[in-house]
């Protein structure tokens, strides 16, 4: 049966989860940001984790002192190749602008020490830029208390991007009535080679994947053998290629606005440094 998302690396993120004490149980959820600004960073073998991350947690220290508003999260792979995903959130270009404008030089100075730093760690670096699509949405908007995504890239073919909208279209039919369930779509505008739809989803905790068996014969309960059908047909017509990952959210490599500190104080502001 095709599911909307895929099992991976299950067991190493059930270890990761069920040894942390602090999952939240609350239901608030923060908006997405409406433009999606993601830098990859690969590392080399043998570096990623702590060496990585020891790197990655000066950047906050040095934008806190500076008091940098270019805000940040990073999720790290479970599966795929070792890599860190650093999610920055805009609500417009403006906005993105406004916080890439110069900084003050020995902020700079800091920076640039930083970054030959983590460039000795890293096999390759890039970014990219997406838009929020709330109409591939369904409940969209980051899960307080998060500590895993699901994240999951459409490459779609040339001429087929409505077909791709009526396959999403699709899912959010069988899966709206199912409990729990939401993603945020983003299509990308800068950096890839196009036609490229992120789908990401937030869980807090493992328990949230053990559902998914459950969850997915509900949906197909939903739609029926005629609209399985219709799914499958639609998938095999407009997709060149799809790839589902998992990722921990990590909050000593993260920098977080001002709403994500307040809303989970306890995860985020262990790892954040002091500024006077």
């Amino acid at each position: 049966m095709l599911s909307f998302r895929r099992m991976a690396a299950f067991p190493l993120v059930a270890a990761f989860l069920g040894s942390s004490s602090t999952l939240l149980m609350a239901q608030d959820i923060l908006p997405g940001p409406k433009l999606l600004v993601v830098s990859r960073e690969y590392t080399k073998p043998g570096k990623d984790g702590a060496p990585h991350q020891a790197v990655e947690g000066a950047y906050p220290k040095a934008l806190a002192a500076g008091k940098v508003p270019n805000h940040y999260y990073a999720a790290v792979s479970l599966s795929g190749p070792p890599r860190v995903l650093f999610f920055h959130g805009y609500d417009s270009y403006a906005e993105w602008a406004d916080q890439r404008q110069g900084t003050d030089p020995a902020l700079a100075s800091t920076l640039a020490h930083t970054n030959a730093a983590d460039g000795d760690l890293l096999s390759s670096k890039d970014y990219s830029v997406w838009a929020k699509r709330d109409d591939l949405s369904l409940n969209p908007g980051f899960r307080v208390g998060a500590r895993v995504e699901v994240i999951i890239q459409y490459r779609v073919r040339p001429g087929h991007a409505e077909e791709f909208e009526d396959l999403v279209k699709l899912y959010t039919q069988g899966y709206q009535g199912v409990s729990g369930m939401h993603w945020g779509t983003y299509e990308e505008i800068y950096g890839s080679p196009g036609n490229t739809f992120l789908v990401i989803i937030t869980h807090k905790a493992a328990a949230e994947l053990d559902a998914e068996d459950e969850n997915d014969k509900k949906f197909a309960d939903a739609l029926g053998a005629d609209g399985l059908k219709k799914l499958a047909a639609l998938e095999a017509s407009c997709l060149e290629s799809k790839q589902a990952d998992l990722f921990f959210i990590d909050p000593k490599m993260s920098y977080p606005n001002e709403k994500m500190l307040k809303a989970d104080p306890e995860f985020w502001k262990s790892s954040q440094p002091t500024v006077r």
